[in-house]
């Protein structure tokens, strides 16, 4: 069995939770079984003697996380600190003070005194702050490590070497302040497999055991499989490090404005049954907020529940329901319908995100309009009644259903409104044009009630912080809303020849994404189609002009 089974928390993408919603979520989490918080915070908490850490992003003070981990302990819920000591840095990197420790994209500079100084003040709050020995340092993703202004500075070494001096110092940092280290493992994988992460077969050599030294436990995150070989392929590759293995799962809350439970509970019922078998101690399940953080956490509460109860061999899902029910009041299937907003023709759009990426495009100029699936309108109508309907029998989170029942009333209407739009005008049929303007009024009185429903969603569960991200989006939308109707108004009425935009041919959607393209093809997602639209960013997916 597991010595810690638990939930990582992201706190670094606009929304912090409060404190008390953490304790909220700890104390809900227990009950299912659970042990273990982390709580990722790539700048989101006070740092001594580094003000612009977290500034006006509603960073934790020390008190703040004092008091949270003292009650977690009271209830048997260990938290531990998950920061950034490599990568992932890019909010930081907004200020100029770090400037001379920027290696590139959002690394900091290996081998420099201040970024050594820096890592040690994260680490000495943390101490403070947290009881438990265990820290994650993160140092995932640093794809350009090594390729910037490291590059110009030392000449090309080898990214191996680079990462192991580097780590070398973190740990003895760590160490310093009693703590034991964890970290992602996913580049040790990369810089041996061409960049990719998850292998079908071993590549894992001596040369790479050595690069990660003594003193860290690794841990292997997979969120994208639903075959179990791959889990135990990846997990015996892994125990070939010296340092123990976690797991770290998905629960998938990053997709935009909804979860996506079907998908979690499909591709993490294998992983579960392969951590069981291969004795694996520590697990976890990510939760990031990818892009904004649109997804309430507890939206993901059936998904959570469900994965814990398969993990302990419970595969009967009608007592599972039963369990979820006697634990929460809720109906679990109900709650399983919060992934609505992303299921289109009975199936779960979870590369593709339609109620982000579809209310986003733009009514004039949408280059994601060739994606649009007919049928779509009719189906989010029905969607917005049930999940209103779910909404009057939900004893603690109504207001997550009436959000997403908004939602998706606004996407009956605001799906498809540039595709009609553009058909009626190359048609040359203003009396469609003129009755269409009735539906570009009609999306801003339900984009409006969607706002005032989302408004208190997260003020409900966050810090005000990162909320005027949504409303510097949603505002934007509004306006652009109005704006397209009052120029088909003057179109119409002849006030105006021509609208350039609505002439123009839309392409197959073909967007490139600026990062992490060459792994889509690891999620299944074939870049020649509308399916890139998986990264989930916002302002790619708004305008083919976004800068």
């Amino acid at each position: 069995m597991a010595n810690r089974f638990g939930v990582m928390l992201d706190m670094s993408r606009n929304a912090v939770m409060k404190p008390e919603e953490i304790k909220r979520m700890a104390t809900l989490l227990h009950s299912f079984g659970y042990n273990m918080i982390q709580l990722y915070t790539e700048d989101t908490y006070e740092v001594e003697g580094e003000p612009y850490i977290g500034y006006l992003r509603g960073r934790y003070t020390k008190e703040e996380l004092r008091d949270v981990v003292s009650y977690c302990n009271s209830i048997g819920v260990e938290i531990i600190p998950c920061i950034q000591t490599l990568a992932h840095l890019n909010q930081i990197f907004h200020w100029n003070t770090y400037r001379e420790i920027r290696d590139a994209d959002d690394i900091l500079m290996v081998g420099e005194k201040r970024t050594y100084e820096l890592i040690e003040r994260m680490i000495k709050t943390l101490r403070e702050c947290f009881t438990t020995d265990i820290i994650h340092v993160g140092m995932d993703e640093a794809h350009m490590l090594g390729l910037g202004k490291y590059l110009e500075k030392h000449g090309f070494r080898n990214r191996f070497d680079i990462i192991h001096e580097h780590l070398e110092r973190v740990l003895e940092i760590a160490k310093k302040y009693g703590f034991r280290p964890i970290m992602w493992s996913d580049m040790f994988f990369r810089l041996v497999n061409s960049g990719e992460y998850f292998a079908t077969e071993d590549l894992i050599t001596d040369e790479v055991v050595a690069s990660c030294p003594e003193g860290v436990d690794i841990v292997y995150w997979d969120y994208y499989h639903n075959d179990k070989k791959v889990y135990d392929n990846m997990l015996a590759s892994h125990k070939k490090f010296r340092g123990e293995t976690w797991f770290a799962g998905g629960a998938w809350t990053w997709s935009g404005f909804a979860p996506v439970n079907s998908w979690t509970i499909e591709s993490m019922t294998p992983a579960m049954q392969s951590c069981a078998e291969q004795n694996i101690e520590n697990i976890f399940l990510t939760m990031w907020g990818d892009n904004g953080k649109e997804t309430s956490f507890y939206s993901a509460l059936p998904a959570l529940y469900a994965v814990r109860r398969i993990y302990d061999g419970v595969s009967d899902m009608d007592v599972i329901k039963k369990e979820f029910y006697e634990l929460t009041g809720e109906r679990f299937d109900e709650m399983m319908a919060l992934d609505l907003p992303d299921v289109l023709g009975g199936v779960c759009q979870r590369d593709t995100n339609p109620s982000k990426h579809m209310l986003y495009n733009d009514p004039f100029g949408g280059f994601m309009d060739s994606t649009a699936k007919p049928y779509a309108p009719a189906e989010y109508a029905e969607h917005a009644k049930l999940l209103a309907s779910y909404a009057k029998n939900s004893k603690k989170y109504a207001y997550i259903f009436e959000s997403e029942a908004a939602l998706c009333d606004l996407m009956s209407v605001k799906y498809d409104l540039g595709v009609r739009t553009r058909a009626a005008y190359q048609a040359g049929d203003k009396q469609a044009l003129a009755a269409l303007c009735d539906d570009y009024a009609l999306a801003s009185e339900k984009l409006e009630t969607f706002y005032r429903a989302f408004f208190k969603l997260w003020h409900t569960e966050n810090k005000p912080f990162g909320f005027d991200v949504q409303e510097l989006r949603l505002g934007g939308l509004a306006m652009r809303l109005r704006s397209c109707r009052e120029r088909l108004l003057a179109y119409v009425n002849g006030e105006v020849d021509v609208i350039e935009e609505l002439a123009e041919v839309i392409l197959p959607f073909n967007r490139l994404y600026p990062s992490g393209d060459e792994y889509l093809g690891l999620l299944g997602i074939d870049t020649s189609t509308d399916q890139i639209a998986a990264l989930n960013k916002w302002s790619l997916n708004a305008s083919a002009s976004a800068i």
